[in-house]
């Protein structure tokens, strides 16, 4: 399974807010911004914890989770 579409998606949306929007993999971090980190990183089984910092990051965690929920990603976003 091609996660190609799941990757443009989340970088378009992520792109949207002003927030910091970092994806830990095991010890990697990555900035969900940049499509190339993402494509080195998002393979599917894996659990993915969403850190976002930022002026909008309560919209960026909710439009973040809903598309890593639509594309069966198993990701937990992380309160701070």
């Amino acid at each position: 399974m091609s996660n190609n579409a799941a990757i443009v998606e989340i970088s378009q949306a992520a792109s949207q807010f002003r927030s910091s929007i970092v994806l830990q993999a095991d010890n990697k971090y990555i900035d969900v911004k940049s499509i190339l980190g993402l494509f080195t990183t998002l393979v599917g089984g894996h659990a993915y914890e969403l850190h976002v910092h930022g002026p909008d990051a309560e919209e960026a965690k909710a439009k973040m989770a809903e598309i890593f929920a639509k594309h069966n990603l198993n990701i937990t976003v992380i309160s701070e």
